[in-house]
């Protein structure tokens, strides 16, 4: 089989950066990510192992993936994350190996996972109110989220991204407060729009749309564009005159479907060529069967040319039967 166009979409799309879930459990509860009802988890029997996990992207790296992310859940409650990240590492055809967390564990494991060749997080944190912590995401752990960070800044990541869904209602009141934590520090805080999925009690009036979010800024910082890699899913602004960044995530309002060039693979082992659509193929069987490369090669194809060109507008959205977000992986 010829592998130069596999992952190459029906609109012309190449993707180059895979999204691993190496969990769908999390020590925290948040609103907008996990479902209300009883959330039940994935057996440990059901998940990939490590080295199904490296065998998949060692395929995947052969069709031109570059860049990979560890999402969950929560990445680092999973068992030698460390090890597994070091094996990717060790993989040498990747520029970039990041990791969305919530920071709670990462004043443990920082340093070794920047010794292993992790090269920068995002830090999911929406509030900066430790009350309101605790009432987003059900947990009273703000204080380690925030020596977290502290320890991520001291061990020298090439980036630290500070995540923030934001949701009207709950911590729109917080956006200056945010560009005022990270101004004067080597941090970016990315702001996003709150997206419709399983039983995560989304309505279009909680969703405030990036523009306003901007506006709501530039009243106290100029703000200046920084010119992003074609296919970057943020908008990206200097704070003039201040060493931190703030980005905005449109999803919602205005989509960076045209130029996406992300794949997803769920810690249960399906590939997802689209956050918001239901479509996704196996993995896990057919290697657990003893499928050859080129048989999880013509899957993964499959999986790509499943992708719509866009996806559907947020009002359809939140009708869709899709996975809740932390099956897919944040």
């Amino acid at each position: 089989m010829s592998i130069s166009h596999v992952l190459t979409d029906r609109f012309g799309r190449t993707h180059s950066y895979l999204r691993i879930s190496v969990t769908d459990r999390c020590n925290l509860r948040c609103l907008y990510c996990m479902p209300h009802e009883d959330m039940p988890f994935s057996p440990h029997h059901e998940l990939l192992t490590y080295e199904e996990l490296i065998k998949i992207a060692r395929i995947f790296t052969r069709l031109g993936v570059n860049k990979i992310r560890i999402t969950g859940g929560e990445p680092l409650v999973r068992k030698d994350l460390p090890s597994f990240i070091q094996q990717l590492k060790e993989l040498n055809t990747l520029q970039l190996i990041a990791m969305t967390s919530n920071g709670i564990l990462l004043e443990e494991y920082a340093k070794t996972l920047k010794t292993v060749g992790l090269n920068g997080v995002n830090i999911s944190l929406d509030t900066l109110n430790q009350e309101k912590f605790v009432n987003i995401s059900k947990r009273n752990q703000f204080d380690q989220v925030m020596a977290g960070i502290n320890t991520a800044l001291d061990t020298g990541f090439d980036f630290i991204k500070i995540n923030v869904v934001v949701i009207a209602g709950i911590n729109e009141d917080e956006i200056l407060n945010f560009v005022d934590f990270v101004k004067d520090k080597p941090l970016n805080v990315r702001f996003i729009e709150y997206m419709p999925f399983k039983n995560n009690k989304w309505a279009q009036g909680r969703m405030i749309p990036y523009r306003e979010i901007k506006e709501q800024i530039e009243t106290h910082y100029p703000l200046e564009a920084i010119q992003s890699e074609p296919s970057a899913v943020a908008k990206d602004y200097a704070l003039v005159g201040h060493t931190g960044t703030v980005s905005f995530i449109s999803s919602m309002s205005d989509s960076f479907c045209g130029t996406c060039n992300r794949l997803r693979l769920t810690a249960d082992g399906h590939v997802k060529s689209c956050l918001f659509h239901s479509s996704e193929i196996s993995l896990k069987e057919p290697l657990r069967d003893g499928a050859s490369d080129e048989e999880i090669i013509g899957l993964i194809q499959q999986a790509v040319l499943l992708k719509q060109e866009a996806h559907e507008p947020m009002g359809v959205l939140e009708k869709v039967d899709n996975r809740p977000m932390i099956t897919i992986g944040g």
